[in-house]
């Protein structure tokens, strides 16, 4: 073996680096498998896939071997708990009905499997970037005590296309074997428009591959694939979920319910109008109000203050406002 390797995974040990670890790990396999020493390599392989990892949830669950990518050695996803509840986040009332309503149709799948009915298992969230969409997918997950995935996709996509599908396999089968909520987050790289002229064959064929997996999943787990960008999605996907649910941006009610969730612990000075200052951030998402109060947080603190001021909130909604012009000129250019 190359000394490089020995040096290099003996300082990835060392700092407790996991993917690098593993990065390192696979390179040696095939520069095993390169020199024709299939059997070492074998068995390689053999001790990282069968690497468990034991569960640190309050119901010490076994979780099965985290899936990686062969090309690199990367976790294809990450397995988290959340503690949060709907006070967590502030979404439309419509919108909260709709998650009530898979949460009620899980608790109740075996009163509708009597009727030959299956409960909401595959849910595409879609909306503007801020909308809460992670957010609904972890306290969906805190409910229904399921623990959260969230799939890599910097890792699930290959440099060699045709390991991309290989990786999306990967995940199916870790996700059948548990009960869990998958969150296929920006999930429209890889649900493209197969009529798409700027991509090729492979990319397209991984799209197809894509769509049988989610029409032939039969797990217990619930999968939400989530996109700011349901322009890009194939038309081919949309038919492929259970429900379909709109996050917008919220409304002046909402951005005060926001304002007060995110500066609650907080003084305040009595003079301030959160449902004033709220009608003055039109557009905002929710994680764009987040951003103006932990701002003015972080300065009242440094400043030694004991209450947070209009014109506190004012100068870091003025600073949120020129991030996001900013955003919009690099978007255009």
């Amino acid at each position: 073996m190359n000394s490089e390797y020995f040096i290099k995974i003996f300082k990835a040990f060392k700092k407790g680096n996991e993917d690098q670890f593993f990065q390192i790990a696979w390179e040696i396999i095939k520069n095993e498998e390169k020199k024709n020493h299939h059997l070492l390599s074998i068995k390689l392989k053999k001790i990282l896939e069968d690497d468990s990892i034991s569960s640190n949830l309050n119901d010490s669950k076994f979780i099965p071997p985290i899936p990686r990518d062969n090309e690199k050695g990367f976790r294809l996803l990450d397995v988290k708990n959340f503690y949060l509840n709907w006070s967590d986040v502030i979404l439309e009332i419509s919108t909260r009905k709709k998650i009530e309503q898979i949460i009620k149709e899980l608790k109740n799948e075996g009163i509708l499997k009597t009727y030959g009915l299956k409960n909401k298992k595959k849910i595409l969230f879609y909306g503007p970037p801020g909308t809460g969409k992670t957010l609904t997918a972890k306290v969906l997950s805190s409910i229904i005590k399921y623990p959260f995935v969230f799939v890599r996709f910097e890792s699930v996509i290959s440099s060699f296309l045709g390991e991309t599908a290989s990786n999306l396999r990967k995940i199916f089968d870790f996700i059948t074997k548990g009960k869990w909520i998958v969150l296929f987050d920006e999930f429209d790289i890889i649900g493209k428009q197969r009529d798409d002229p700027t991509e090729h064959g492979e990319i397209k064929r991984v799209v197809n591959n894509f769509m049988l997996m989610i029409e032939n999943y039969e797990g217990e787990s619930i999968i939400i694939s989530s996109t700011n960008h349901p322009h890009l999605l194939d038309i081919g996907i949309w038919r492929r979920f259970d429900d379909i649910i709109y996050f917008d941006l919220p409304n002046k009610r909402r951005r005060t319910m926001i304002f007060d969730k995110y500066l609650k612990n907080f003084e305040k000075d009595m003079n301030i109008n959160l449902d004033e200052i709220s009608g003055k951030c039109k557009g905002f998402s929710g994680s764009d109000i987040e951003q103006v109060c932990i701002e003015t947080l972080k300065q009242a603190i440094l400043d030694d203050k004991k209450s947070i001021t209009s014109e506190d909130l004012y100068r870091s909604l003025q600073n949120q406002k020129d991030k996001k012009r900013a955003q919009k000129v690099k978007k255009y250019e």
